[in-house]
């Protein structure tokens, strides 16, 4: 696959395009269209019972969490394979890093997995109270999102390496270099903010993350559209 990638790069980068856009609506679907809908904040009652309604809604929302994941690893593959002409040693940098990432989501996706188990009918759930309960469910979802947070902080640091590569290459424009980059900043900026100043975190969120919506949309987009510049990517691609 590698040297396919390297003697043609323009449908590989396309195909990565494609994929990294599907990574993005599967995540704006679980996050936003799932989650958002489902999880009412400050109240585990509502919450409870909104899961409890619509469990498949919930549990679609974890299927395509994971598919986002699976996706992640050949989008990996080949963009580490397109950003070495560059700089070798911080190409597989950041794809490590971003392979990081995706195990701490993966298991992060265990804590949505709980209020599916809480809101079954057995009898060793009796010892709590459905108050309890709620609020075990709800405090399963909270780790989720801080969770989430963890994971982002290496995926940050693969788009701020990824970001300097792009600029350098000479076979990307130097702005997607800065806005991938940018995404990078915005990912750190609000999960150590979630860490350590959560009611600050609270109010720059969502505008926080905009940088990130939209670096990593221009950049899959260009993909899809543009692919690499062929005579720069040719000339980089050399082996010295």
């Amino acid at each position: 696959m590698i040297s396919s990638i390297e003697r043609s790069p323009q449908p590989w980068a396309r195909l990565a395009g494609l994929m990294y856009l599907a990574i993005i609506l599967l995540g704006m679907f679980g996050e936003m269209f799932v989650r958002g809908s489902l999880v009412m904040s400050g109240d585990p009652a509502a919450t409870s019972l909104a899961i409890s309604s619509s469990p498949l809604l919930w549990r679609a929302g974890i299927a395509g969490d994971l598919l986002m994941h699976v996706l992640d690893v050949p989008v990996m593959v080949i963009l580490y394979v397109l950003l070495k002409p560059v700089n070798r040693h911080l190409a597989l940098f950041a794809t490590m890093i971003n392979l990081v990432q995706t195990a701490v989501l993966v298991a992060n996706k265990l804590n949505l997995l709980v209020p599916l188990y809480l809101h079954e009918d057995a009898g060793y759930l009796r010892a709590f109270s459905a108050e309890q309960l709620h609020v075990l469910s709800y405090l399963a979802i909270k780790a989720h999102g801080y969770g989430f947070g963890v994971g982002l902080i290496f995926f940050g640091v693969a788009c701020v390496v990824r970001g300097y590569l792009v600029y350098m290459s000479g076979y990307f424009p130097r702005v997607l270099g800065v806005l991938l980059a940018g995404a990078g900043l915005s990912y750190l900026v609000n999960s150590f903010a979630l860490l350590l100043a959560p009611a600050l975190a609270s109010a720059m969120f969502p505008a926080v993350l905009a940088p990130a919506f939209v670096g990593e949309l221009c950049f899959c987009l260009w993909l899809i559209v543009k692919g690499v510049r062929p005579a720069p990517w040719a000339l980089q691609a050399v082996p010295r």
